[in-house]
Parts: structure tokens; sequence; C-alpha cells
């Protein structure tokens, strides 16, 4: 099973086969992996497509495909929370964001229909516009460890997440995507839609934001909000306190 396609609504990525392993990261409905010949007791290690993420899924959330269906564009969204369709003609809720290829709407044996809050996916044309309603879709969704959804994401998962439904690919981890876009020099000098990544003590960066402005930054922390931000970092606009260390600012539109 060299290619596969997720047909569970959110598939989590463990880091050991089991159950009770750490989940880095999660597959939505209708992403597609590589496998690798590693199987373990229904597990099976695979590849996201995307952006190469590794890890263990449950071999019942994939379904076989070929090549052709793999390398197969995006053609359509889900756009609204709980997005409906059919699947072998029962029904099933996708989270918003979801990215599906539906050209071919019979991936191996498992026949997709869409029903409600499913369009055909047309790449944003203008990000510098779009980007901030896609952000504020998810406002007060709760943090979550490996999360991508509208039901659970990180810091990292929610900024991937609105630059996918750009058309604009990111890397899964803090920490890649501040290897991407161009340098923005002063804080005073960001725009909205730039990414601010922060660092820890030992200088590691460990959480990422997208700017709304110059003052404002939209982020995953305890859940999706919105705070203050300065040449230092993060203030939360409920306590006071500062709690994110400003590293740098990246900007890739």
């Amino acid at each position: 099973m060299p290619f596969a396609i997720t047909i569970v609504p959110i598939m989590p990525l463990r880091a050991e086969p089991s159950h009770r392993s750490e989940m880095v990261s999660q597959a939505l409905f209708g992403e597609c992996v590589e496998t690798e010949p590693l199987i373990n007791e229904g597990w099976i290690k695979v590849r996201m497509q995307y952006d190469g993420y590794e890890g263990w899924v449950t071999a019942a959330h994939l379904e076989t495909i070929t090549l052709e269906e793999f390398n197969a564009p995006f053609t359509h969204i889900a756009n609204q929370w709980a997005a409906r369709l059919s699947v072998n003609d029962q029904p099933m809720y996708i989270p918003y964001g979801c990215m599906l290829k539906l050209d071919n709407p019979v991936w191996g044996n498992v026949k997709v229909v869409p029903e409600s809050g499913i369009e055909i996916y047309k790449q944003p044309r203008s990000p510098k516009t779009a980007w901030n309603t896609i952000a504020h879709s998810f406002l007060n969704t709760g943090y979550l460890w490996g999360g991508k959804s509208v039901f659970g994401i990180d810091c990292s998962g929610f900024t991937q997440s609105v630059y996918k439904i750009l058309g604009i690919p990111l890397l899964r981890d803090a920490y890649q995507q501040a290897t991407q876009g161009e340098l923005v020099a002063l804080i005073q000098e960001a725009k909205g839609g730039d990414l601010a990544f922060f660092d820890n003590e030992a200088g590691k960066i460990t959480h990422v934001g997208i700017m709304l402005n110059d003052q404002q930054i939209i982020h995953s922390s305890g859940k999706v909000r919105i705070d203050p931000i300065d040449h230092q970092g993060i203030v939360n606009a409920d306590t006071g306190l500062r709690t994110h260390n400003l590293r740098l600012i990246r900007r890739l539109f």
C-alpha cells in the first residue's frame, strides 16, 4: 500500500504504533500519505504528502489509491465547521478546511459524495485580503498538541492550516516554518499575515502566530486568541502577563 488517502474526519499521527503514544500531528479527511513497509498490529508508518511529516496511523483510517490519484490536485474544500458528505452511502461530517480531490469521487473502495458545506476550491486570488477571514474562522478553537483542525489545534497547525487554504505551503513545526519566507527586520514593519516566531530560554523556537498588524497577533495558546504584541513579545490580553518572547518575523506574501 504505497499510496493512501485519509477516510476518517481526523486521523491522528502518533510517535509510536500505540493509541497511548504521543500524537505528533493529524491528517484530515482527504489528505494523502505515502506508506512505508512498517506494519505493527494494525498500525502503519506513513509520510504526509503535504509536509513530509511522519508518524504511525491506524491502517483502518486509510484507503489505498493510485499514484495518479495521489498526485491529483485539490478540487473542493469544506467551508463550514462541520461539512457533510456521504461516504459509501453513509453520512460523515468533516472539519472546516478539509481539502478534497473529487475529480474522481471513488477512492479505491470508497465513494465520496459532497452534500453540504463543501464548495469547489479556488485558490484565493489575493492572500493579502483572504488570510484575515480564514484566520478568524479558527477563533476560540481549543489548543491541542499535534492538532490541525477547528476542533483542536496547536500553534503551527493553526498557521499551516490558514496558509494551506491560501495555497501557500508551510512546513509542520514552528521551528521549520521559521526557515521560510523573508525576514522582517522590525516589528513596526510587520503587516497583517506575517508570521511571528517565539523562542524559549534555550533559544529554541517553540511558538508561532499570525500578525494582525504591528500591535496584535492571532495565535493558538490555550485557544486560538488575539493578544497584543510588542518588540519583546506577546502579552496575554486577559491577564496582562507576558507569555512569549519574540524572536523573529517572516513574510510569505
